[in-house]
This record gives C-alpha cells, structure tokens and sequence, in this order.
C-alpha cells in the first residue's frame, strides 16, 4: 500500500523528496528522505559547507506530510485530471539539515474538508531533534 501512494505522487527523480512511508491512517503520516550529497543544489548553496536550502525541506515535509497523506484520504479521487497542490506554508527552522542526512517527516491531520488538507508537519534528524516544524495546507486543484 505504501509503494502505492509513492507511486501515485506527481514527482520524480531529481524532485522526489520521498523515500519510504513507515507509517498512514486517516490522522496522518511518517514517511523517510535521505538527502544525498548528490542532489545539485548542494553544490552552490554555501560554498565549502553546504547545507540543505530550506524550500528544499518543505518541499520534503509537503511531499510526505500533505501529498501522501491526501492521496491516502482521497484514494480514488486523485487521479491524472486532478493535484494536491501547496496552498500555504508556515515553518520554522531549528537546525541545518547537511548532505548524506536521513529525516523523518511525521504530519498530523488538523482538518480535512471542502477539498482542503492542513496539517502539523515535523522533521526529525537521525538525532532524534526537531529541524524544523510548522503548518502546511493543500488543496485539490483540477488540472488546466
């Protein structure tokens, strides 16, 4: 089942920021991402250090927390006519997450209703510390 909604995400590689869901019901999700040193965007994003850019890690949280879990509510009714697009996002940041980590993004369903999906989203280090945490909203939009 979980290979499943992975498989039914609008991304692909070089965009996919999913690589396992460990756990879904209908109040949420966990899912994995290992950010390898070979993603592109390392390479400019501070010289001789390079940390993850933030619109990278909400990128990730979204794909988990709010697209997986949509596709898992909304099962049937996602199909190749229709998304589960980012409407907003509100996220602090704790820590930098480096190259060749693993997180873990674990979302809570706050409401789901009129097409609309918000949750609390949270990325863990394999450190067991929160980088960083907030809401993000979706809502299914009809292709153009």
């Amino acid at each position: 089942m979980y290979e499943d909604i992975i498989n039914r995400l609008p991304y692909s590689k070089p965009f996919l920021f999913v690589d396992a869901i460990t756990s879904i019901d209908e109040n949420g999700v966990t899912g994995e991402y290992f950010f390898d040193r070979s993603h592109s965007f390392y390479d400019g994003h501070f010289k001789n250090h390079p940390v993850t850019p933030g619109v990278i890690l909400i990128e990730s949280m979204a794909q988990i927390g709010l697209v997986c879990l949509g596709i898992f509510l909304l099962n049937d009714e996602v199909n190749s006519d229709n998304i589960i697009s980012l409407t907003s996002s509100q996220v602090e940041f704790l820590k930098p997450v480096y190259p060749n980590e693993k997180v873990t993004v674990v979302s809570k369903k706050i409401y789901y209703r009129f097409g609309k999906l918000k949750c609390d989203v949270s990325m863990i280090n394999s450190k067991d510390e929160i980088v960083c945490e907030g809401t993000i909203s979706g809502m299914i939009k009809q292709k153009s």
